[in-house]
């Protein structure tokens, strides 16, 4: 229960996000968007980072595995998803973000030694992405729009933070808190900001509203800095496939922002989406282990003779 309650946390930090993305890329280029959310946030937690007498670790193979990260989970997924939303619609954006998980549980299979495939984790992302089709289902239902292009970008990004969730579960474990994603995140910010100063010359453009720097301001603040201090909490306690299943949880809190915000009215697919997703996000918890057997017997370990 306690791992449960620090993923809908992480969750309920990133649901707002694609939210506050619409809001500032109306005025704010997607790369100088990744720069100033990621910028924001290194400089808040090395502040905090400062302020607790510690520093950042000597230059090493840590920062090699620091580099991959902010490679992987900050700078070019977030780049792509800033893109991306522009180009289809979120609902679809929703859908292929939901496939981390798909790719979390193969990577983890091959490079994880404590996170073997088993039914139960493949039953349980096949629930949850159910879910979430089912919860989505009304907007799949509409006119969707959508380019190649930004299918194809969103879809990299899923399969991105794959890779990073993996990554991180086996080689930045057992690392002082806030120095993991302070490194990270201040990486991030210096493999974009070349990018965007080069192509989006973001001081030749008109100033951003302000509701534009506020969403930039709180995505930095509660969906990046404080979003990842709580990640890298999880990922020492619990398998990277478990840790994927926030992905299905982040609609869920998009779908309670319309219902809080615009005063939206819930339908039965939105109901019975949520509770497969919960079911899902149980399965892969291994809830249901002790009394079903065959679920957590490794895949590897069930096809041999």
């Amino acid at each position: 229960m306690r791992n449960f309650l620090w993923l809908v946390l992480l969750a309920s930090l990133w649901g707002p996000s694609f939210l506050f993305i619409k809001i500032a890329v109306e005025d704010i280029p997607p790369l100088t968007m990744v720069v100033g959310r990621v910028g924001v946030a290194a400089t808040l937690l090395y502040l905090i980072l400062r302020m607790q007498g510690r520093n950042l670790p000597k230059f090493g193979v840590t920062w090699k595995h620091f580099a991959f990260m902010a490679f992987f989970q900050n700078a070019l997924p977030f780049a792509l998803f800033n893109w991306g939303e522009q180009h289809i619609d979120s609902a679809l954006a929703a859908i292929l973000n939901g496939t981390t998980p798909l790719f979390t549980i193969i990577l983890a299979h091959i490079f994880a030694d404590d996170d073997r495939l088993t039914p139960a984790k493949v039953l349980g992302v096949l629930v949850g992405f159910g879910g979430l089709l089912l919860l989505i289902a009304p907007s799949l239902l509409e006119g969707m729009q959508a380019t190649t292009w930004g299918l194809l970008a969103v879809a990299i990004a899923a399969a991105c933070y794959g890779i990073a969730i993996v990554y991180s579960r086996v080689n930045l474990r057992g690392l002082p808190p806030l120095v993991a994603p302070t490194a990270q995140l201040g990486l991030a910010a210096l493999f974009v900001l070349p990018l965007s100063l080069f192509i989006e010359q973001p001081f030749s453009l008109p100033a951003p509203s302000l509701a534009a720097l506020g969403s930039l301001v709180t995505l930095a603040v509660f969906g990046t800095a404080l979003a990842f201090l709580i990640f890298y909490h999880i990922i020492e306690r619990v398998s990277a496939s478990y840790v994927s299943m926030v992905t299905y949880m982040v609609p869920v809190f998009g779908v309670i922002l319309g219902v809080l915000v615009l005063n939206e009215q819930l339908g039965w697919n939105a109901y019975a989406g949520c509770a497969l997703i919960l079911a899902g996000v149980m399965i892969v918890n291994g809830v249901f282990d002790r009394s079903i057997t065959w679920l957590r017997r490794p895949v590897d370990a069930a096809i041999q003779p």
